[in-house]
């Protein structure tokens, strides 16, 4: 018999999701399975992966209700007898309130409903696996793990835009995200990093979403995220940082609404709307065309401006870490970054870069580059160990 976390992490047509063993105290969660469903809402797939072998279905119905129920349904018939103690949750926005993982109720996550608007594309789905866990397992502890909460440690200055400050006060500041993935590589950073761990490091999560944060001493400083997941860096279909006159002037001489404005900037923009081809760095940086072209190198262009701001904000730089898919897989935007931060005195090594490293800058470069593969979901199987069993030994590395 052994307990297991089960870990979820919901899109508007897809979930994820991982199971980890539960060991003695002091013992990091083991990953047992993962999984994926897609194709939710019209043509359901469902894998799921084990150590020992995986399945791969086709679901006759496709909601939520089915995937954790097929999920459930595996964990209770496995032959190693494994007993569910748990669900965790990543959860986009915690808002003004919620920073540290927190035990869901109902009055929680009424409030975290109430933050929809904050994250329109994300939080919505988030909850969707927590009313059906609660329906079908009410009994089931869950817990909220918010991709915000790692940058709670952001001084008040950082977080406040010049607006009036009864809007400040309301909750319209800077929050941050893609904390669980910080959170996960800070805890990593004395494995690579040794007596430098606790330096000024610039960790930049590339993906669909892309953003980066300034970490001094395992904390958050600075990120490029603000009030929403559309600020900062370029995306695949978000636009990252816009002058708001723009949106003015599209609202004034377009007459374009919250809708439209909307699925601009969320669904139009980014590497599709600059390429006109794909929103896929893969197919982008093995196209010909000029178009694509402009698109990787407007990516990588603001990439470098950001990390000019986020080393100011440090006030120095003692490492600098890639990680998220473009970060992990992608050698030719690395090395655009690299190349940009020689002002930095980063000097890149090509072939360790080529293969992924995990150190990919030279012996002659003055701040070391690393490549660290992000693990969110084991993040998110840590803390909902801690917050179900508090007097637990177990601490992230």
């Amino acid at each position: 018999m052994s307990d297991v976390i089960l870990t979820l992490n919901a899109g508007s047509t897809s979930l994820k999701f991982s199971l980890f063993a539960v060991g003695p105290d002091g013992v990091d969660p083991t990953p047992f399975a993962d999984g994926e469903a897609d194709g939710l809402g019209d043509a359901p797939h469902l894998k799921i992966k084990a150590v020992n072998g995986g399945i791969d279905t086709a679901l006759k119905s496709g909601d939520y209700e089915s995937v954790l129920a097929r999920v459930l349904s595996w964990i209770e018939s496995h032959d190693s007898g494994m007993t569910l103690i748990g669900a965790g949750h990543r959860i986009v926005h915690g808002g003004p309130e919620f920073a540290a993982p927190v035990r869901l109720n109902k009055s929680i996550t009424r409030k975290l409903a109430a933050l929809n608007p904050l994250a329109p594309l994300h939080q919505p789905h988030n909850l969707v696996p927590v009313r059906v866990l609660s329906a079908s397992h009410p009994h089931l502890p869950q817990v909220a793990c918010f991709d915000t909460g790692f940058h709670a440690t952001n001084a008040p200055l950082t977080t406040r835009y010049a607006i009036p400050r009864e809007m400040h006060d309301a909750g319209i500041r800077r929050y941050g995200f893609h904390g669980l993935s910080y959170e996960y590589i800070a805890s990593t950073l004395p494995e690579y990093l040794g007596d430098k761990a606790d330096g000024r490091v610039v960790v930049a999560h590339l993906g669909g979403g892309a953003s980066m944060c300034a970490i001094h001493k395992g904390r958050s400083v600075a990120s490029s995220m603000g009030f929403s997941a559309i600020d900062g860096l370029v995306m695949a279909t978000r636009s990252g940082a816009i002058d708001p006159g723009v949106l003015l002037y599209l609202m004034s001489e377009r007459s374009m609404d919250e809708a439209a404005l909307s699925d601009l900037l969320y669904r139009r923009s980014g590497l599709l709307g600059v390429s006109g081809i794909s929103d896929d760095m893969r197919t982008l940086l093995a196209s010909a065309a000029p178009e694509a072209r402009e698109a990787v190198e407007l990516f990588i262009y603001r990439i470098g401006r950001e990390l000019g701001s986020l080393v100011a904000a440090l006030g120095g730089l003692d490492a600098l870490i890639f990680t998220g898919g473009i970060g992990e897989h992608a050698a030719p935007v690395r090395a655009g970054v690299c190349e940009g931060a020689n002002w930095l005195g980063i000097r890149l090594d090509a072939a360790a870069n080529e293969t992924d490293g995990p150190r990919i800058s030279g012996a002659n470069s003055a701040v070391p580059v690393f490549v660290i593969p992000t693990n969110e979901d084991l993040m998110i199987a840590r803390h909902t160990l801690r917050v179900l069993r508090p007097d637990a030994e177990g601490r992230a590395k």
